[in-house]
């Protein structure tokens, strides 16, 4: 292994964890991932309809499942807890944001978007505001979300995968960046072949082997330590006065203004996100988009309510631990690594047998391996369907629209996997960046295209253009520094009001003015337009593969609200 390889495995290998191969752990695991390799392939993609939004056919539980893995990624599967046990109070405000984001898509955008009726974000985006540019820069964002979301999941995959796999390091690589390949290889293998619906199916699977864990390893670990006894979620306030001053002082690590700021953006984060929007387009008709949503929001709160008293264990377990409180006491506590896998070490820490550890593991696994599945489908539907069949080639046949969207499946494969090699910060905030982007870029536009008329092709290409610009300035000034530079922000004071994490606090008020006042100031949209906004609203029902274009080319009055 070389000097580079080395350094990089000891900053992010685990503390105290046991890094060898383990057999049962491993069984388990592998043949989890077989079971969704088969699943892709009984499902496998026939057409584009398959491909990118499951032949609208997704019922209410299983699309609500599906929400459920989709959205509970590595960042809230491994990466809550690493940040609440990193930084306690403050670690809630990804708890509150991203739950209270579903509460806005459930009242004023998940039927809307399913009546509007489209594939993609950017497709609403394009034909909403009558314009190639605003659905290429719609497209350019969706993107780049997917890219850096996903390099979160895939620390996690890696991480996890040090546990029950052990140092398979090769080619000079370390045992952390050897099992990013291996992972990220079985996901890009799996999704190229199945398109969304094997994606929606295995998101289904997916969720109740992570809950299932999830939930498994925190009631086990703190009966067995005797921290709970029926409801961890409540009773885990006990060991609050033996943890840091960070769980009991609000604003210990975090000033109140940040906590603000990330909350907010996760908020319109969630609303902006491509691969959450998507999942209303899969289903039957909007009365179905929003009680998927509900049941979605149900499923994610059964792992949100535990998160805290999961950390909480952890953090104790972490503490007390012979190999980790004499060890590395003098590195100033826990690391960014052990933090990302906690919930695993705490169930290791608890002398659990190592089966059921490898359960908790494989829970993570296919966390980080549901969210990249949503994450790749969305953005390789932005290269394949909105760019290459609306931009480039628009007589493309169903064969060349998937071949371009297997090949965009691989390209964001490549590129996460090489950035993950050396990712720039722990998983929740790798994750929060995309939110940020999501949030100031593209929220805006899905929220004022469906709920105000007036707003025009100039007024969004002025929005997107602007949120993206405020997007870039934070990342620059403190995601840069971490591979050109010290690691510490060019300007300390641009950092403290306008952070990377939680730059949509500025942006999306902006954003917004922005928009408006272009849209004011110049032409209002056609009549067509404006009508298709009134039938994202009308309380007629629409056919299962009808859209608000189709029912306005068609004839049809839409009323207004």
């Amino acid at each position: 292994m070389t000097g580079a390889g080395v350094l990089l495995q000891s900053g992010l290998l685990p503390q105290g964890m046991d890094v060898s191969f383990k057999i049962a752990p491993a069984i388990l695991v592998l043949g989890m991932l077989a079971v969704f390799l088969l699943i892709g392939f009984v499902f496998r993609v026939a057409d584009t309809e398959d491909m990118w939004v499951a032949g609208r056919s997704i019922g209410n539980i299983e699309n609500g499942m599906a929400i459920g893995a989709n959205w509970m990624s590595a960042a809230s599967y491994l990466g809550m807890a690493a940040l609440i046990a990193l930084s306690g109070f403050y670690g809630l405000a990804f708890v509150v944001g991203w739950t209270t984001g579903y509460f806005i898509l459930l009242i004023f955008m998940a039927a809307q978007m399913r009546r509007f009726g489209k594939y993609t974000a950017p497709d609403f985006v394009g034909d909403r505001f009558n314009s190639d540019t605003a659905r290429g820069i719609a497209a350019v964002t969706a993107f780049l979300i997917a890219f850096v979301y996903a390099i979160g999941q895939a620390r996690g995959m890696a991480l996890v995968g040090l546990y029950i796999f052990g140092d398979i390091g090769f080619a000079g690589l370390s045992g952390y960046q050897a099992m990013v390949i291996v992972m990220m290889t079985i996901t890009v293998l799996y999704l190229t072949l199945s398109g969304m619906m094997g994606a929606t199916k295995n998101m289904a699977v997916q969720y109740v082997i992570l809950i299932g864990a999830f939930l498994a390893g925190m009631y086990v670990v703190g009966w067995t330590q005797g921290y709970s006894t029926v409801l961890p979620q409540i009773e885990y306030g006990m060991l609050i006065s033996e943890l840091g001053a960070e769980f009991s002082e609000p604003f210990a690590t975090a000033s109140p203004y940040l906590w603000i700021a990330t909350c907010f953006s996760l908020v319109v984060g969630t609303c902006g996100l491509p691969h959450v929007l998507v999942r209303f387009y899969t289903v039957e008709n909007e009365r179905t988009a929003r009680w998927s949503t509900v049941t979605g929001l149900f499923f994610i709160l059964l792992l949100y309510l535990g998160a805290p008293a999961y950390t909480a264990f952890g953090v104790r377990l972490f503490d007390v631990n012979p190999n980790t409180a004499t060890t590395y006491a003098a590195e100033g506590g826990m690391s960014a690594a052990t933090a990302d896998v906690l919930v695993v070490v705490a169930a290791q820490f608890a002398n659990l047998p190592q089966w059921f550890v490898g359960f908790v593991a494989a829970g993570g696994i296919a966390a980080a391996i549901a969210t990249t599945a949503g994450l790749f489908i969305t953005g390789s539907s932005a290269v394949s369907h909105d760019i290459y069949v609306n931009l480039i080639n628009e007589d493309a046949t169903q064969r060349q629209q998937i071949l371009v969207g297997r090949l965009g499946i691989v390209a964001l494969g490549v590129l996460t996997t090489l950035a993950a090699l050396d990712p720039a910060a722990p998983i929740g905030a790798l994750v929060s960046y995309a939110f940020s982007l999501a949030g100031s870029v593209l929220f805006p536009m899905f929220f004022l295209g469906l709920w105000w008329e007036n707003t025009n092709r100039q007024g969004a290409l002025a929005g997107m253009l602007t949120g993206l610009t405020i997007w870039f300035i934070p990342m620059i000034n403190e995601v840069l520094p971490t591979y050109i530079g010290n690691g510490e922000p060019y300007v300390a004071a641009l950092a403290q009001w306008l952070p990377a994490i939680g730059s949509a606090l500025v942006g999306v008020p902006v954003v917004f003015a922005v928009t408006i006042i272009v849209s004011v100031m110049t032409d209002e949209p056609s009549l067509k337009t404006k009508k298709m906004v009134r039938q994202c609203h009308s309380p007629e029902p629409m056919g299962q593969q009808q859209s608000a274009e189709d029912v306005v080319t068609d004839g049809g009055e839409p009323l207004d609200d």
